[in-house]
């Protein structure tokens, strides 16, 4: 059968000319800011073994990886989630290290879901790790280089929302419900559901099911949908927290980290969230999601993991984050927005005649940064006719020599 395969696989994309071109100038800048944090590059394989994404480290689910067999019957995975990589590579690589440890990637993950509201399969993410460090000082560091990123890209409007999932586990873990309701609860809150999280919690008391469960608690749960705003939102959350001190504490570290968040001067650009959940599991304290309008998911999600590299075999805090970059360039193509330089090229023209003169002319235009292409056509009379055409399209003549023509162009 020989059918030509002209288009891609449900769930990925072609990406080409001036969207390409925008997407590398975007990547570029973000990557200029980690580095200017001092944050040190690191690549890690496409695919890994299984066990580095098994459900002992609290990531994409088993159903949604994207799992193939090498020669040896080992089960490999396409990376969906780059934190447990990073942390694998720690692990191996700095053993032995005690100061803090920033490192910063890009790439694709591959996430084998329903294709919906156009999510892709594959998407490109950048992001940065600090590990060694257990301090709020270590969580406003990465939020500031979140917000300095975004503004970088040219975002001016948009929220990085701070919550601690702390606050919730320790709400439920001091009354111990069952591990299904927990996971019942998460949902509900994860949706703003507040109506739902009540309902549910009256009727599994009437059945019997929850009957110790008491009335604070069922009151705090309930508002958590709704605990997000200003600064008013942590005081309070504190007040329906009430004697749970590791939930006071929670509270506490959010506190701390927006006021290091004021001295950097960026506090203008936080809210809180203290129901906001992630469906990774490995993350042990603050979150934090960007959102600006433009794009339907979070263009940046990070938190604190202090206990994954452990799995791994160094017992190291850390906190990260990954920039969506796909979700990103979506934002600032909806706002008609992000600093791009233009695309310009500069078109040479010769006859066969001059071809070695054309050549040397490309030559010394690529040497001073500019971007040059060289046609050779048969005569003088084609390159006035191939120079007129392009001018008619709207070229600039930037220098004639005998049998050369220069021209600028925009390039789409």
């Amino acid at each position: 059968m020989n059918r030509k395969i002209l288009h891609t696989p449900d769930g990925v994309r072609d990406l080409y000319g001036e969207e390409c071109r925008r997407k590398r100038q975007l990547e570029l800048k973000l990557h200029d800011v980690l580095n200017s944090f001092g944050y040190q590059d690191i690549e890690t394989p496409t695919f890994e073994y299984f066990d580095v994404f098994g459900r002992e480290t609290g990531t994409i689910p088993s159903a949604e990886l994207y799992k193939f067999f090498d020669k040896e019957g080992n089960t490999l995975v396409l990376r969906p989630d780059f934190t447990p990589s990073i942390a694998r590579a720690a692990a191996r690589y700095f053993v032995d290290d005690e100061q803090p440890i920033r490192l910063c990637y890009s790439g694709s993950v591959f996430v084998n879901h329903s294709s919906y509201r156009g999510r892709l399969k594959e998407s490109t993410q950048m992001g940065a790790e600090l590990m060694m460090d257990a301090s709020a000082q270590a969580d406003a560091e990465l939020i500031a280089m979140v917000i300095t990123a975004l503004r970088s890209a040219g975002l001016e409007e948009f929220t990085v929302s701070l919550g601690n999932v702390r606050y919730f586990q320790s709400l439920v873990h001091s009354s111990a419900l069952p591990e299904e309701t927990v996971a019942e609860l998460q949902a509900l809150i994860r949706n703003k559901n507040s109506f739902g999280v009540r309902k549910m919690l009256e009727q599994k008391a009437e059945t019997g099911e929850l009957p110790e469960v008491k009335q604070e608690l069922k009151e705090v749960l309930s508002a958590l949908p709704s605990l997000f705003g200003g600064r008013e939102v942590l005081d309070r959350a504190a007040a329906l927290a009430g004697d749970c001190a590791e939930a006071g504490q929670a509270i506490l570290r959010l506190r701390q980290v927006f006021e290091i968040l004021e001295e950097y001067g960026l506090s203008q650009y936080v809210s809180f969230d203290l129901g906001m959940m992630s469906n990774y599991m490995y993350y042990t304290g603050i979150l934090f999601r960007a959102y600006t309008y433009g794009s339907g998911e979070a263009v940046v999600k990070g938190g604190r993991y202090d206990l994954l590299l452990r799995y791994f075999g160094k017992d190291a805090p850390a906190v990260g984050f990954v920039i969506v970059v796909d979700q990103l360039m979506n934002a600032l193509s909806r706002q008609n927005t992000g600093s791009f330089s233009g695309n310009s090229i500069l078109k040479i023209l010769c006859s066969e005649k001059q071809r070695a003169a054309g050549i040397r002319k490309a030559g010394r235009i690529r040497e001073q940064g500019e971007k040059a292409v060289l046609h050779i056509l048969p005569s003088e009379e084609d390159v006035l006719k191939e120079a007129q055409r392009c001018m008619d399209a709207g070229a600039v003549s930037e220098a004639e020599e005998p049998g050369i023509k220069v021209l600028r162009m925009e390039v789409s």
